[in-house]
Order: structure tokens, then sequence, then C-alpha cells
């Protein structure tokens, strides 16, 4: 394999893999928050945490689109092959995202609420639903042909071990979602989400230890991979600075601060990031097609990663931006928050 062949397709790799980290820790928040809002006691704090998300809930979620298209454009095979595979789960993602939509700038102008209420927390539970049942896919593995080309059936993305996956991609979201709203709230609220942050931290773990542990077990590439040299000893130092994570995370939710619980989640969703992207590589359709033979020609590489170098700092600057300018916490006169 010549040089320029091979090094394309592990940039990109890491460029998918940054535009999927990057959509996952930014929506993910705005997933959290929505899910959490089935659970608010009234339509004050409802209003909060819905005003807590105006400015910057639609910029998130551009990651997701250039995700995809540069997916199309860089593994044209995988695309096909993947989307043919996750059908189903990505019509519940994308009628989550809807619903999502639709129901936060219906709900401004409402005058009952109560049904553009349930639409946006039940839009955000199904976006992520349909995402976890995707990463699930991952662990399960896809089955192709021999030219690579989805040969399975349209449930095979629906084992118990897939929705144990999507339930814990739930409580993940809820638990940065809740670490959001404490930066964001404060009273009675954030004493709220203080909890909710504890309780989604235990289940979350709960759920990445089951997947941890069945996933050599189940798997006999996952093992191969898990169980040799170096990655051994890579595999084993995540769980240990994991688990420094979450003791830090629930020592910061129990004395009550305000910043540290979302930087030790996001540090907790890199960590599991790097895990996973060391599981799948170099494949691209776990577990047999490698990036190498989904990729597109050399040139088309190239001519991409050409304006996606001058997209992702802009895009990355305006998101800092947005944060900045929207900094500080929502308060409520009329909840007296």
């Amino acid at each position: 394999m010549e040089p320029l062949q091979q090094f394309l397709p592990q940039v990109w790799f890491f460029i998918l893999g940054l535009f999927l980290f990057l959509y996952v820790l930014l929506d993910g928040f705005d997933l959290g928050v929505g899910i959490l809002s089935l659970t608010a006691s009234s339509e004050e704090r409802r209003s909060i945490l819905m005003t807590s998300l105006g400015n910057v809930w639609d910029a998130n979620e551009t990651w997701l689109v250039l995700m995809g298209g540069s997916l199309f454009g860089a593994f044209p095979l995988a695309y096909a092959t993947i989307l043919n595979a996750l059908y189903l789960p990505a019509v519940i993602m994308v009628v989550g995202l809807i619903l999502r939509a639709v129901s936060f700038e219906f709900r401004e102008n409402a005058e009952n609420k109560l049904v553009w209420n349930i639409a946006f927390g039940v839009g955000s539970f199904l976006a992520a639903l349909g995402q976890g049942f995707a990463l699930g896919s991952v662990f399960e593995g896809i089955t192709v042909d021999a030219a690579g080309h989805f040969a399975g059936s349209i449930w095979d993305w629906l084992t118990w071990r897939s929705v144990i996956v999507a339930l814990t991609l739930i409580q993940a979201y809820v638990l940065v979602g809740s670490t959001y709203l404490i930066l964001k709230t404060s009273g009675e609220l954030q004493e709220t989400h203080y909890k909710t942050a504890t309780i989604a931290t235990w289940t979350t773990l709960a759920g990445a230890v089951f997947i941890t542990v069945t996933t050599p077990i189940l798997s006999e590439h996952a093992r191969a991979l898990l169980f040799s040299a170096p990655m051994v000893y890579i595999f084993g130092l995540i769980p240990v600075l994991g688990g420094v994570l979450v003791w830090l995370l629930l020592q910061s939710l129990k004395n009550r601060e305000e910043v540290t619980p979302i930087l030790w989640t996001f540090l907790l969703f890199a960590l599991s990031f790097i895990g996973l992207g060391f599981l799948i590589f170099p494949n691209i359709i776990p577990p047999s097609i490698t990036i190498y033979e989904a990729a597109a020609a050399p040139s088309s590489l190239v001519f991409m990663l050409t304006f996606i170098g001058f997209l992702i700092p802009i895009m990355l600057a305006y998101n800092l931006y947005n944060y900045v300018v929207f900094r500080g916490k929502v308060v409520s006169d009329a909840y007296g928050e």
C-alpha cells in the first residue's frame, strides 16, 4: 500500500471521530436537557431548561450534518452500508430531531404548551435512543458480503446488548445535561440537578462496566485485540483513568461545585471515545471492512481535506464564541431563581 493511500484514510478516520465526538458532547447535553424536561415539576422550571438551550442547540447539531457529509465523501462504501444496516435507528433519530426542532419553535408561541413540552422531551429521548442503537451495532458488528455491502436483516441492530448500550447512552446524555444545568441554573433547580447528575453517574457507570466486561467475552475480534500487546496495556489503563474521573466527578457533585462536574464529564466522554477508537481502528464497518477498503480515491480525499481544513477552525471558533457570549446563568424572576 502506498504511503498516501494509507495516510489519508487514517486522517479522515480521525476527522470523522472528531466530528462525532463534538456532536455527542455538544448535542448530548441538549438531548439530556430535553429528556430532563420531562421530569420538570412546573412550567417555570421547564422554561428555564428550554431557555438555557435557546441560543446553542441548533448550532450543536451542525456537527452531525458535517459528519454525515464527510462520511459520504471520504468512505462512500461505509456510508451506504451503515445507513442500509441502521435504517430504522436512523429513522428513529431523525424523527426525534424533527420533533425537537418543531416543538422548540412552536412552544414559544403556544398558549397551551403541554403538547409541545411532551414532544420536545419525547423527541430528545427518541434521538438519543436511535443513536444508542447505532452505537450498539458497533459492538455487535454489521454483516456484509464479499463486496462490503450489507447482507443482514433489517432488525440486526436490535439485540439485548444494543438495548443496554442505548440505555447507557441515554443515561450519559442525562449526566452531561445535568452537569450543564448545574452550570446554568441556581437555587432549588440547581440542587435538583446535582441529584440527577449523581444518579446518572452511577447508572452510566453500571452500563459502561457491563459493556466493557461483555464485549471481549462475546466478540472474538475484540478479545483478540484487547489481549494482545500493546493494546492490552492501553485498555488496561483506560478503566483506571475512567475510575479516577468518576471519583472526581462524584466528589465535585458532593462538594456542590459548579464548573468542575461538566469538565470531568467531558473528560469521561473523551476517554470513552479514545477507547472506542482503539477498539474499532482500522475498521470503518465493524468487524470486517477497513478504512483502506472503504476509502474514496486519494484525489477526492485530498480535495475534501483542503476545504475541511479551513472549515474546522471556523466552526470551532463560532461554537466557542457562541458559548462565551451566552455564558452565565438563566434566571426566572417569576420562579425566583
